[in-house]
């Protein structure tokens, strides 16, 4: 069994910031790509920050110069660093990992609970 347990969400004022954890446990040989997803209320699913296991980094427009995405692969940890806070950030934030099972040969996604981050202006 696979988990992806996120901690870090909260409540917080426009200008804050928040630091979003992540963590994978259970029986895997790999971790792929680590990704951050958020929803806004009465909005689609939509990426946010991907990071690759070789270290390459994405970002959605909307939060470049803003959000951090990075990884402790000793830990099989991903953060999303959120800076200069914006009410439109409010949403709730996935965490997805593509992940190598012990006894697969390929990768599948998973996804965690989700946190909520809220902010108001």
């Amino acid at each position: 069994q696979v988990q992806l347990v996120e901690s870090g969400g909260g409540l917080v004022q426009a200008g804050g910031s928040l630091r979003l954890s992540c963590a994978a446990s259970g029986s895997f040989s790999r971790i792929n790509t680590m990704g951050w997803y958020r929803q806004g209320p009465g909005k689609q699913r939509e990426l946010v920050a991907t990071i690759s296991g070789g270290g390459s980094l994405s970002y959605a427009d909307s939060v470049k110069g803003r959000f951090t995405i990075s990884r402790d692969g000793a830990r099989n940890t991903v953060y999303l660093q959120m800076n200069s806070l914006k009410p439109e950030d409010t949403a709730l934030y996935y965490c997805n990992a593509e992940i190598v099972r012990t006894t697969l040969g390929f990768s599948l996604p998973y996804w965690g609970q989700g946190t909520q981050v809220t902010v108001s202006s």
